[in-house]
C-alpha cells in the first residue's frame, strides 16, 4: 500500500509543478490575440481615446491584470518547488514542513485560480461587448493587419483552472491518504508493543 501511495505522492508533486508552469505560460500568452489585433489600432498611447476601433482600450485595461497574473504564476511555481525542497514527493512520513508546503501551494493555487477566473470572465465580456468588430475588420483589411474575433485565449483559462484545481485535489487527496497510512502504522506499532509486554 505504501508503494502505491509513494508513487502517487511523487506524481502529485510533479503535477503541481507542471500545473504552475502551465499557469505561467498561459499568463504570458493570454494577451496574444488582443495585442495582435487591437494594439495596432491605438493611434496615440498617451491618449487612449484616439483609436481606429472603439473598445480597443481593453488592451491597456488588461495590462495590470496580466502583469500581476504573471507574477502570481511565478509565486505558484516557487510554492510548487517548495514541495520538492521539503521532500514532500519522497517522504514516507510527513512532518510540519510538508503540511505547510501542501497548504501554501493549495491555498495560493485556489486563490489565484478563482481571482483569475473572475478577472478573465469580466475582460471577455468587455471584449465582446465594447470592441467594434466591424471597425476592426475594416481596419485590418485597409492596413493589412490581423483580424481576430476569437476568444480562444480568454476561454483557455478554463483548461488552466481545471489543471490547477486537479493538482490541488491530488495533493490534498495524497495528504489524506498519507495521514491514514501513518495512523494505521502507528496503531500497528502500538499494538505490537502492547503484545510484547
Amino acid at each position: 500500500m505504501y508503494k502505491k501511495q509513494l508513487r502517487f505522492q511523487k506524481f502529485a508533486c510533479l503535477f503541481s509543478i507542471i500545473a504552475a508552469a502551465i499557469s505561467f505560460l498561459y499568463a504570458l500568452g493570454i494577451m496574444t490575440d488582443i495585442y495582435d489585433s487591437l494594439y495596432p489600432t491605438m493611434m496615440n498611447p498617451n491618449d487612449l481615446t484616439q483609436t481606429f476601433v472603439p473598445g480597443s482600450i481593453i488592451y491597456y485595461d488588461m495590462q495590470n491584470f496580466n502583469k500581476l497574473f504573471v507574477n502570481l504564476s511565478v509565486v505558484l511555481i516557487l510554492l510548487a518547488c517548495l514541495l520538492m525542497i521539503t521532500n514532500t514527493q519522497v517522504r514516507r512520513k510527513y512532518y510540519i514542513g510538508n503540511y505547510v508546503a501542501v497548504g501554501l501551494y493549495s491555498a495560493a493555487t485556489l486563490g489565484v485560480t478563482i481571482w483569475s477566473h473572475v478577472q478573465i470572465s469580466a475582460f471577455k465580456t468587455q471584449y465582446l461587448t465594447t470592441v467594434d468588430f466591424e471597425a476592426l475588420k475594416a481596419f485590418a483589411e485597409q492596413w493589412g493587419k490581423t483580424y481576430i474575433k476569437s476568444t480562444f485565449w480568454l476561454d483557455l483559462h478554463y483548461f488552466v483552472a481545471l489543471v490547477a484545481i486537479l493538482s490541488v485535489v491530488a495533493l490534498i487527496g495524497n495528504t489524506v491518504w498519507k495521514v491514514s497510512l501513518m495512523r494505521g502504522e502507528a496503531q500497528l506499532i502500538a499494538e505490537g508493543k502492547e503484545a510484547a509486554v
